[in-house]
């Protein structure tokens, strides 16, 4: 038998962060595929943005302690390269 205090030991593998950086990649690459192809943006794209964002502003307040200096830079750089992976694809399409 495990004694009781195994239970409440907290795990310090993979940072939440990084699953909601690649959460945020996931999405807008196949939202800007679906919805934003060559000239015209479908309104439900801004839709899948807005519902994207709301999703982040829940995710950093509820695991607000883990956020550090050093993963609110990463954060920002991230998003930051969302905006030029969204150009580069719609650059990058075929019409």
């Amino acid at each position: 038998m495990l004694p009781e205090d195994v239970y409440k030991r907290r795990h310090f593998g993979t940072p939440q962060s990084f699953f909601l950086i690649t959460v945020n990649y996931v999405v807008l690459a196949l939202a800007v595929q679906m919805f934003a192809a060559c000239s015209h943006i479908q309104t439900f794209f801004w839709v899948v943005i807005a519902a994207l964002a709301a999703y982040n502003i829940y995710k950093i307040r509820r695991d607000r302690e883990e956020y550090d200096k050093i993963r609110i830079i990463a954060y920002v750089i991230s998003v930051a390269g969302m905006v030029l992976l969204f150009f580069a694809f719609r650059i990058n399409m075929h019409c």
